[in-house]
């Protein structure tokens, strides 16, 4: 089956590529790697179909769960565990699983994303529910643990969704949105941590920070519910304020200190001119968004 797959074949750009120049290599891997937004792009309708699931599920306290193997894994991974940090989340609202388990970030687990039982034991073992959202990562779109995991996933009535690289994917046939972009072949033959690894990395950007938009995690465009873990995103929370309210940076860390750290508070209280419990309580009314405060 692999002959068939988009993913798996050769690219006619570099069939001599153990005899190009470094230049001529290099200029050709950036031309290919150029191709990758667009056609990102055409997934867009897919995407947004996703991003729409995702937030209806978070609202009702739903999680985001991505699964993958190897490189697709690593790529959810990564997207889930930059979600607390930027938009202030719970480390449990959104879940990066991979095949093999954590020790597979950094070393390959053996036979792991070939089998089809740990996809639904691993989402087992976080009790998943109806109310989350499942996105499978591969881009082959026929990995075991995936597709395995999906199906776990729609039996329990979880919302589904496919990132893949090949057009009529089989985790595409089982999710309930699928998103696949076809990239073409990379220019080492299979190496699908190139090309497909990057498109699935802008997949998944969009699919986080577009439903953390949709949630109430920014004003503007800025990231006013982020953890303050070091003294450099202190000084950016401040600058944040600042920006939201066009007041002074004393002004910004006075209210940042009543606030208890939380620019989202800070900036209602100085827009409103209200004290921090009143903040809170009509940020909470407005499900968290700042413009519906004010």
């Amino acid at each position: 089956m692999l002959e068939h797959l988009t993913t798996e074949r050769r690219n006619e750009k570099t069939m001599s590529l153990d005899e190009m120049k470094t230049m001529e290599f290099l200029e050709v891997m950036n031309e290919e790697d150029l191709k990758v937004a667009q056609c990102v792009k055409k997934e867009i309708p897919q995407i947004s179909k996703a991003v729409d699931m995702i937030v209806s599920a978070m609202n009702e306290k739903g999680r985001l769960i991505y699964m993958g193997a190897g490189t697709s894994g690593r790529i959810g991974l990564l997207d889930a565990v930059e979600c607390p940090p930027t938009f202030n989340t719970d480390p449990g609202e959104v879940v990066g699983l991979i095949a093999g388990g954590e020790k597979a970030f950094i070393k390959a687990v053996e036979g792991a994303e070939d089998s089809f039982e740990l996809g639904p034991e691993d989402l087992k073992k976080i009790e998943l529910t109806s109310e989350d959202v499942v996105v499978g990562i591969a881009a082959s779109g026929r990995t075991p643990y995936v597709i395995a995991g999906l199906e776990y996933a729609n039996s329990v009535g979880a919302g589904t969704i496919s990132i893949s690289c090949n057009k009529g994917s089989e985790i595409g046939k089982i999710a309930k949105v699928a998103i696949e972009v076809v990239n073409g072949p990379e220019v080492l033959t299979g190496s699908t941590r190139l090309k497909a690894g990057t498109a699935q990395k802008l997949v998944c950007n969009m699919l986080s920070t577009a439903s953390m938009v949709g949630i109430g995690k920014v004003y503007g465009n800025l990231m006013v519910d982020l953890q303050l873990t070091n003294e450099k995103l202190v000084e950016r929370a401040k600058r944040i304020i600042m920006d939201a309210t066009d007041c002074s940076y004393d002004v910004a860390d006075e209210y940042l200190a009543k606030a208890h750290s939380q620019p989202k508070i800070a900036i209602v209280m100085i827009l409103t001119n209200v004290s921090y419990e009143e903040a809170a309580n009509r940020l909470e009314k407005a499900r968290g968004f700042i413009r519906k405060t004010i």
